[in-house]
């Protein structure tokens, strides 16, 4: 029997240990911690931009605050890309919202921006302006970033990058994950590193405004006791986890480099193999991390079990 074929799995570089170490010598285990702060800034620097990160304990919780931060309440609706993990989509209900799908388009296989307007004018039109979009850059590949945006101005809706996927992905020279007005990454067990969980963050210093003492350091509200006005959320990340998302950032560039390694070895794979097409860059201008290699088949094309062999 053939051994199985994980999908992507977790690969430590080795120095992981010793900021998981440090934190147990210290008995520093829950946030905040030494290795939560020195993670977020590992992430600012890595992205060259002036943004503000807050690491949290799961992707669905990050976008999920987004969300709340946006004022996205009960019968809201919220633009969502259709093709995407269903971590993108729930959140919205979690508001008591409404996701309105929004179809791909065949070079990225991400939000269409033509369908994306599309959808906008006719919600407008029967009376209800969308709240948010979220826009999803799905297996790494970067989507129509520059035209969305635009979209996104034009009708002063704001825009929710997921690039749980797309870390190390750039767009015309810029890191996918600092386009929105919220974004996220995510360090799943399956993607490009991990922090043996999910550790998203934010491009935007508001969201340490409606999270109260579960995870700051000292109550939101002035008061000699604790007083909480507003509803918080227990979704910050732990040190342990923390420290390990430091030692695999230290190997980030070089995953990269496989996952790219990988997708050209499927690309001359199937090069002369009538049906298949490998996902790729439409252009120079974009850089995919290719956290998955994804193919198409065309049914109607005369392929064959001994073709492909």
């Amino acid at each position: 029997m053939n051994p199985k074929i994980r999908l992507s799995s977790p690969h430590m570089g080795g120095t992981e240990q010793h900021y998981i170490k440090e934190a147990f010598d210290t008995n520093w285990i829950a946030p905040p911690g030494p290795n939560v702060t020195g993670f977020e800034n590992d992430l600012r620097k890595y992205l060259n931009e002036a943004v503000h990160v807050a690491c949290l304990s799961s992707g669905t919780a990050a976008i999920h605050l987004a969300l709340v931060q946006l004022g996205v309440g009960l019968n809201d609706e919220v633009i969502c890309q259709s093709m995407t993990f269903s971590a993108s989509a729930n959140p919205i209900k979690y508001q008591g919202a409404t996701p309105v799908f929004v179809d791909s388009e065949k070079e990225t296989w991400n939000m269409c921006p033509v369908h994306l307007e599309s959808a906008i004018k006719d919600r407008i039109k029967k009376g209800t302006k969308p709240k948010a979009i979220i826009v999803v850059h799905l297996y790494g590949m970067p989507a129509k970033i520059d035209e969305i945006q635009a979209i996104s101005k034009d009708y002063n809706i704001p825009l929710v990058e997921d690039a749980a996927e797309a870390l190390g992905s750039t767009y015309k020279g810029r890191k996918c994950g600092t386009f929105g007005d919220f974004s996220i990454l995510s360090f799943n067990g399956n993607k490009i590193i991990t922090t043996s969980g999910v550790v998203p963050w934010y491009v935007t210093q508001r969201i340490k405004r409606i999270t109260p003492s579960f995870w700051l350091p000292k109550p939101v509200d002035h008061a000699p006791h604790y007083e909480h006005s507003q509803v918080g959320y227990n979704y910050r990340m732990s040190n342990i986890s923390a420290g390990i998302g430091r030692g695999q950032m230290e190997v980030l560039d070089k995953h990269v480099n496989l996952r790219r390694k990988m997708n050209a070895f499927y690309k001359t794979l199937f090069k002369d193999i009538e049906g298949v097409t490998v996902l790729e860059e439409s252009n120079t201008e974009v850089f995919s991390n290719h956290w998955l290699s994804c193919i198409l088949i065309n049914e109607r094309a005369p392929f064959t079990e001994r073709s492909a062999l």
